[in-house]
């Protein structure tokens, strides 16, 4: 709940397809349960497709080093995982690295997050949605009722969900650009990002020092 004016505020910048912004769910929702604070999260496109060259020209070492960490990360968290998701939310080639140009799952899951985002449930909705690409649980999560009972299991009504994007997605694309423009304006361009009145907070492994700085002006617990 966003609660009344006297609640701090956060911007997360959100990637459906980074597995650093799954890993950082928890504490985030922890956060969010325990002090008087509503965390909007906001979802931009990945890397991907903002920039579709960037896995061909980045050193090879990033890939590799990125996949064993977010590894190490989610067995020293405890936290079940699997990556990719099956499918993949991006659509690449994994020998010439290629991104395709038509990318049906990321944009259909970046503009269901932006329609969460509009109803002020941004964190709810990755609650479920994020657990269902990354826990490893669940096969083609694209296929059937899978994202559909997901929203509805964050408390959100998933077919009016589908039915907004499906009936206005440049309403949501407008979101999204919005969003894009905020993180562009911040101090940093990655995900997950964690902006606290004007301060910016980059990785998961940001997320407690966050927490320290609102806890250093005065961060209320909730009752």
């Amino acid at each position: 709940m966003k609660g009344d004016s006297s609640t701090f505020h956060v911007d997360v910048f959100w990637s459906m397809r980074s597995p650093f912004c799954y890993l950082s769910l928890d504490r985030l929702l922890e956060m969010e349960r325990n002090f008087e604070v509503f965390i909007d999260i906001r979802p931009v496109w990945p890397i991907a497709v903002r920039k579709p060259d960037f896995f061909k020209t980045v050193n090879p070492k990033y890939r590799r080093y990125h996949s064993a960490d977010c590894t190490r990360m989610a067995e020293y968290l405890g936290i079940p995982f699997r990556r990719p998701p099956v499918p993949d939310p991006i659509i690449q080639d994994e020998q010439t690295m290629e991104v395709a140009k038509d990318q049906p799952y990321i944009r259909t899951l970046t503009l269901l997050a932006a329609a969460a985002q509009v109803r002020q449930a941004g964190l709810p909705f990755m609650d479920k949605v994020m657990r269902l690409l990354w826990d490893g649980s669940t096969d083609n999560w694209h296929e059937g009722d899978h994202l559909l009972n997901a929203m509805n299991d964050a408390g959100l009504n998933g077919h009016a969900l589908f039915a907004d994007i499906e009936a206005d997605p440049d309403r949501f694309e407008q979101v999204i650009s919005e969003n894009e423009a905020a993180q562009e304006a911040s101090d940093h361009w990655g995900v997950p990002l964690m902006v606290y009145n004007g301060e910016t907070f980059f990785g998961q492994d940001r997320v407690n020092i966050l927490l320290w700085r609102m806890m250093q002006d005065g961060l209320p617990e909730r009752a």
